[in-house]
Formats: structure tokens, C-alpha cells, sequence
């Protein structure tokens, strides 16, 4: 009876470990595919400021990092809480976020076109602008909240503690690259970075749309 006692315990220890290894694998990979559109937005952003800060490169890390965290965590209790009225907003996430990436993004080609050939200091990187950016590309990440509200035995927060910290790494990732190639090329990245928000806020939106994968 002890042999086979202690035989079940070791399968049902073998069974958690598996799937404690196979929760973190996914959520890591979750977290990876989360914040790619983070990372692009971070590279425009350190192509527009060459000479940023290490201080301020944390920042922007952490920002994207909090609202990548935010969103699935609002989409889970959103749909413990309101969930016809959030169904309902879902359609809108991706047009929401287009919106926003379109003006920020367009607002830096305009501006990028202008100050080509001439000796003018690029507009930094402002607070609000960081949120709306924040905002817009984590966005889409609610209705992740959504998966795992329909997921068994998901540990929500190491979930989004997961997917914040990848965040953080693949944003600082991104504004280093950006600081690196922007120092090169600083009359034609202001350009670059604004046409690379609206590719992302095109891309957000075709992926609401079930247009792309």
C-alpha cells in the first residue's frame, strides 16, 4: 500500500510539474507575441530620439511594460463583471488603436518631412503621447483577459507578471536599437518612425478584422 501510495503522489507531482512548465512556456510565448508591437513602437521611438536617456529608456520600457500587464488583467475582469457591454466594445479595439497609432505616427511624418535638410530639433517623446502609444498597442491585449477567463487553473497574475516583464525586456530592446541606428540616419528616422506606427496600427487593425493571422 506505501509503494502504491508513494507511486501516485510521484504521478501527481509529475503531472503539476508538467503542467507548471507547460502554464510557463505558454505564458512566456503569449508574452513574446504581446509585445512585439510594443517593441516596434519603442525602436520608432528611439529612432526619433537618438540621444535618449537611460533613465527615460526605463521609462518607456516600464510603460508599455504596465499596460501590456493591464489590459488582459482588465479583459479578465471585465468579463467576470460586464461582460455584454464588454463583448460589445471588443469590436472596436482594433479601430480604436489604428486611430490612435495613426495620429501619433502621422504627426511624426508630417513633422519628419518638414525638418528634412534642415538643422531642427526633433519633437521629444512627451508624457501623453507615451500613454496614448501605451494604450494603443496593449489594447488588443483585452480580450486575451477574455482566454484566460475561460482557461482552467490559469494563475492570472504570474500570467501578466510574465507577459510585463517580457515586455519591459523586448521595449528596452527596442529603444537601444532604435538610439543605435537613429544616431546614423537622424535627418530620415523621424520619417521612418512615424511610418512604422501606422504599419502597426494597420497591422492591429487587419488582425481585428481576422483579415491576417
Amino acid at each position: 500500500y506505501i509503494r502504491v501510495f508513494l507511486l501516485r503522489v510521484y504521478q501527481s507531482e509529475e503531472q503539476t510539474m508538467e503542467w507548471n512548465v507547460l502554464f510557463f512556456l505558454n505564458s512566456a510565448l503569449l508574452g513574446v507575441g504581446l509585445a512585439m508591437d510594443a517593441f516596434s513602437v519603442s525602436l520608432a521611438n528611439g529612432l526619433n530620439e537618438p540621444h535618449m536617456g537611460k533613465s527615460k529608456s526605463c521609462g518607456i520600457a516600464g510603460v508599455f511594460a504596465f499596460f501590456q500587464a493591464l489590459m488582459p488583467m482588465t479583459g479578465w475582469i471585465c468579463v467576470h463583471t460586464i461582460v455584454e457591454y464588454f463583448h460589445a466594445f471588443e469590436t472596436f479595439i482594433p479601430w480604436i488603436a489604428l486611430i490612435l497609432l495613426a495620429f501619433i505616427g502621422g504627426k511624426m511624418v508630417v513633422e519628419g518631412i518638414r525638418s528634412r535638410g534642415e538643422d531642427v530639433e526633433k519633437t521629444k517623446l512627451g508624457f501623453g503621447t507615451l500613454m496614448v502609444q501605451g494604450i494603443a498597442t496593449s489594447i488588443d491585449a483585452l480580450a486575451v483577459g477574455v482566454t484566460f477567463s475561460i482557461m482552467p487553473d490559469v494563475n492570472i497574475f504570474l500570467s501578466i507578471l510574465l507577459i510585463g516583464s517580457i515586455t519591459f525586456l523586448f521595449a528596452l530592446a527596442g529603444v537601444k536599437i532604435g538610439n543605435l541606428f537613429g544616431d546614423r540616419f537622424e535627418k530620415q528616422t523621424g520619417i521612418l518612425g512615424g511610418c512604422i506606427l501606422l504599419a502597426i496600427g494597420v497591422k492591429i487593425l487587419l488582425e481585428g478584422l481576422g483579415i491576417i493571422g
